[in-house]
């Protein structure tokens, strides 16, 4: 078994004449933990649907924990990569108990009456709600949750079946400060875990990288236009290339904030 998680190369993805994503190489090894960052529109979440085997490329190859995607049965290595994104919370029914909601991600349902669960299941589930700081939210139903407990209840569902590799798309999407705050604790515990997954997190806010990620991707134009670790590659003059805009860049405790300067 290689150190790849993730081994992209000369991906491409077009929708009709358009395309989302252009010559995309890119290499995520075990233990590291990615941030794919850019403006909106510039391919972050094709990239992630696409390494987390739910789009195909039009062309290139796409190697997902050692299996090439069409040459492998996906439904079996999905179960391998755990996957969250903001609008993943509005496919649960409001009534749905939180410990239900992680539960389900054994089967990739999103019921828990379509399959058998054992009571070991149920207290991984509950373990898994502690651990994201929801263990007192295992019994309520889902619709009663804020956003931000939503987001971590779906971050302990891509845990339940103990996956190689999580992709994040956006989970911050829609959260106000403290529930960002809450979710990002959340996913600096589970980098500091060094025998946990690979994490990549795509976002458009540098705010939104937690404490402990070791590499980051800019992405512009369907184009990686830098990757590499964390402390190379997030500078401002990489910034200001990626967003097209003059950007001041500060590091405070091992988290990044981003401003931009007046235009003269």
């Amino acid at each position: 078994m290689s150190n790849y998680v993730i081994q992209l190369e000369n991906v491409e993805r077009r929708f009709g004449e358009t395309a989302a994503l252009e010559n995309i190489s890119w290499q995520v090894k075990q233990g590291e933990h990615w941030v794919v960052l850019g403006p909106n529109g510039s391919g972050k979440s094709t990239l992630l649907q696409i390494a987390g085997l739910h789009l195909h490329p039009s062309s290139g190859d796409v190697t997902v924990l050692d299996h090439q995607l069409g040459r492998v049965d996906i439904r079996q290595l999905k179960s391998e990569v755990g996957f969250v994104s903001a609008s993943l919370s509005s496919s649960f029914r409001s009534s749905i108990m939180a410990y239900e909601v992680v539960m389900t991600a054994l089967y990739g349902a999103l019921e828990p009456w379509w399959h058998t669960y054992s009571d070991n299941d149920h207290d991984r589930a509950c373990l898994l709600l502690e651990q994201v700081g929801c263990g007192d939210r295992a019994n309520h139903t889902f619709g009663i949750l804020s956003s931000g407990e939503k987001q971590r209840v779906l971050l302990a569902r891509s845990l339940m079946t103990d996956p190689e590799l999580v992709l994040l798309d956006e989970p911050t999407a829609g959260l106000d400060l403290g529930g960002r705050e809450e979710l990002l604790s959340s996913l600096t515990s589970l980098a500091s875990d060094s025998s946990g997954p690979s994490v990549v997190l795509v976002t458009h806010h540098v705010e939104d990288i937690p404490q402990d990620f070791t590499h980051a991707a800019l992405m512009s134009n369907g184009q990686m236009i830098n990757q590499g670790d964390m402390k190379e590659v997030m500078n401002e003059e990489n910034l200001s290339e990626c967003f097209n805009l003059e950007i001041s860049l500060l590091n405070e405790g091992g988290r990044y904030f981003a401003k931009v300067l007046n235009k003269s």
